[in-house]
């Protein structure tokens, strides 16, 4: 799943999440302080963003107020994946005030922590930009957001490892370490064959350059580089894929991970590596200013 698609948000996951926020914010009583406004009252509002950043989420916002607010209408001048000056008007609402204001808190919330994703995923797929690395995302999400906070990856530029442990085999260090370590990649990649559903990817992690060539050699579709120095991981980069023309073969994927930051992912790009993954865009992306200002009452 590499391509924006608003279905995302009328998955059953994403709508159990709604439904939960929605409980956890209004439970019976619903909102108390609005019932000062008069019921009649109704209102425009903009949605604004105070920074400037990648809009995302617009279209779950949107299902957040027609949840909360039946009767306000939601008009959204951009679309997610957009450039957003500071000051931007994402959208205007329109409707009772009553019921647009008991929606503000959520709207808000979902577009401030999505939009900050695809911000941060944007700012690291523009530093590699002209090399030959796709940036991505990993498991490192917030429990149940996990389908949102990859679809705001996608916004942002970036592109989506696996999405759960069914999707792909990942050979991390303890499932090698069960077997003996590094020296175990063939074996446990022919078990991983073995055992997963037919065209499942396999990817290895290893340490070492040996560790990455054991996992090429073993037939591996991705070989994951982790925590190396760019010196380290440009040797084993060329290593694998002049073994892998010497052999005859295709050479898999190669990933680097461990210790990326806005710092340090463009000496890891030019290096070689075909993937960069970093667990930094879900799981400490700093949250985006967005407000929603009412414009006029009526």
């Amino acid at each position: 799943m590499s391509e924006l698609d608003p279905a995302i948000f009328d998955h059953p996951d994403v709508k159990d999440l709604l439904a939960i926020s929605i409980r956890e914010d209004l439970r019976e009583e619903g909102d108390v302080t609005s019932r000062v406004i008069p019921e009649a009252a109704t209102c425009e509002a903009d949605v604004v963003y105070r920074q400037a950043g990648v809009a995302a989420g617009l279209p779950l916002a949107e299902r957040v107020l027609a949840l909360i607010g039946p009767n306000a209408t939601w008009t959204p001048h951009v679309s997610d994946g957009d450039r957003l000056e500071a000051g931007a008007i994402a959208a205007r609402i329109s409707g009772p005030a009553r019921e647009v204001l008991a929606a503000e808190r959520l709207i808000v919330n979902f577009l401030q922590r999505l939009s900050g994703t695809a911000t941060a995923t944007r700012r690291f797929v523009d530093l590699v930009e002209g090399t030959s690395a796709k940036l991505l995302d990993t498991r490192k999400t917030t429990p149940g957001w996990r389908l949102l906070e990859k679809y705001a990856v996608r916004a942002g530029g970036g592109t989506n490892h696996r999405f759960g442990l069914y999707d792909q085999v990942l050979i991390k260090d303890n499932h090698l370490c069960v077997h003996g370590g590094e020296s175990a990649v063939a074996e446990v990649v022919r078990l991983a064959r073995e055992a997963a559903p037919p065209e499942t990817p396999v990817e290895v992690e290893v340490t070492s350059q040996d560790g990455a060539l054991a996992a090429a050699r073993a037939g591996a579709d991705i070989v994951l580089l982790d925590n190396f120095e760019p010196a380290g991981l440009k040797s084993a980069v060329e290593a694998v894929r002049a073994d892998a023309l010497e052999r005859g073969a295709s050479p898999p994927q190669l990933e680097a991970s461990g210790g990326i930051s806005l710092e340090t992912v463009r000496a890891v790009a030019e290096t070689g590596v075909d993937r960069i993954s970093t667990g930094w865009v879900t799981h400490s992306a700093p949250a985006l200013d967005v407000a929603l200002d009412f414009v006029q009452l009526g």
